[in-house]
């Protein structure tokens, strides 16, 4: 079975601001891969160049990328015009998934849930209108850099006095800044894996961070949060849920794998799907590995599926030929 794959990269670090997470993931899935016999390489986007990347001569590649320059379409563009079929989303679903407001924007017209927001600029919004956020969006509200994930660009806003500080933290990574209605209650994540009407959700994993605070040092490093697979749930609406992710990931165009965000609110047990993760993480603390051990599918057995779903969005035409 190995050698059907032929030569894999395994891309990961890259120029993001999850450089470093993306690091670990790349270790372990290059680490698995290996153990299964497939002819695995690693290579570090943030440090070589396209042109390595195509002298490498890869059958294929696993993206183990996060954030900008891997996870945004752009290395999918890249590698649509190299020839090298590689796992996850295409290009187009990678850039919206990537843009947690394009993201939401698809899903309210595909009828989803998903907490009210307001887009910001953020440059010029002046502080008069920042002000007036917690008035028509609440207290407690969230405030994001659209095109960051891992928890970074994110601050929590509980009072009228910390919108100023919070939305200069996010103004710092992108450029618009995204505030949203803070849903209290449970938090669900939904690994999916496949494409169309065979995408399938595996079990469902809640997040049970120290005082609900899930942030970078909680998510990756700490052994503090706790994570619940599959989550107690009864099965209505476990199914409910599971339902949701799939289709959320079916509207913006995913394949491959993804893992999707939800808030369960406390009052009513409604979802809320707050973003979609189209190269997720694959490091010891992840959590798409941990729904797949849940469903019975090892961490190294889990890899060579997604890449096996490797592919290339257009093929050449049948009358180009190299020169």
């Amino acid at each position: 079975m190995a050698n059907e794959f032929g030569k894999v990269g395994v891309l990961f670090g890259g120029r993001s601001a999850e450089r470093e997470v993306s690091l670990m993931s790349g270790s372990g899935v290059l680490k698995a891969l290996q153990s299964k016999g497939i002819n695995a390489h690693g290579f570090d986007s943030g440090q070589r160049s396209l042109a390595d990347l195509a002298a490498e001569k890869f059958d294929r590649v696993f993206i183990a990328l996060h954030g900008r320059f891997g996870e945004d379409g752009t290395l999918q563009g890249a590698l649509e015009q190299l020839g090298i079929p590689y796992t996850g989303s295409k290009v187009m679903a990678s850039a919206i998934a990537m843009d947690k407001v394009m993201t939401k924007r698809v899903w309210l017209a595909a009828d989803l849930p998903t907490p009210r927001f307001m887009v910001l600029d953020a440059k010029v919004t002046p502080t008069e209108e920042l002000k007036k956020l917690p008035d028509e969006l609440g207290l407690p509200l969230m405030l994001k850099a659209p095109h960051e994930g891992s928890t970074i660009g994110i601050t929590k806003v509980n009072g009228y006095s910390e919108v100023t500080e919070g939305f200069a933290h996010c103004a710092k990574y992108d450029e618009v800044v995204l505030a949203e209605e803070f849903i209290r209650g449970r938090e669900l994540t939904v690994p999916v894996l496949g494409k169309g009407r065979n995408a399938r959700a595996l079990p469902i994993v809640e997040i049970r961070a120290p005082e609900g605070n899930y942030d970078y040092q909680n998510k990756y490093f700490s052994d503090d949060t706790q994570y619940l697979c599959p989550a107690p749930l009864d099965e209505a609406l476990t199914q409910k849920i599971q339902g949701l992710a799939v289709r959320a990931f079916n509207a913006l165009g995913c394949e491959g794998w993804a893992r999707v965000d939800f808030m369960l609110r406390i009052t009513d047990n409604e979802p809320f799907l707050l973003e979609l993760n189209s190269s997720p993480g694959m490091t010891g603390h992840s959590l798409v590995p941990m729904a797949a051990q849940a469903a019975g599918i090892s961490y190294e057995d889990l890899c060579v599926e997604i890449l096996k779903s490797a592919a290339l969005e257009l093929k050449p035409s049948e009358n180009w030929k190299p020169e």
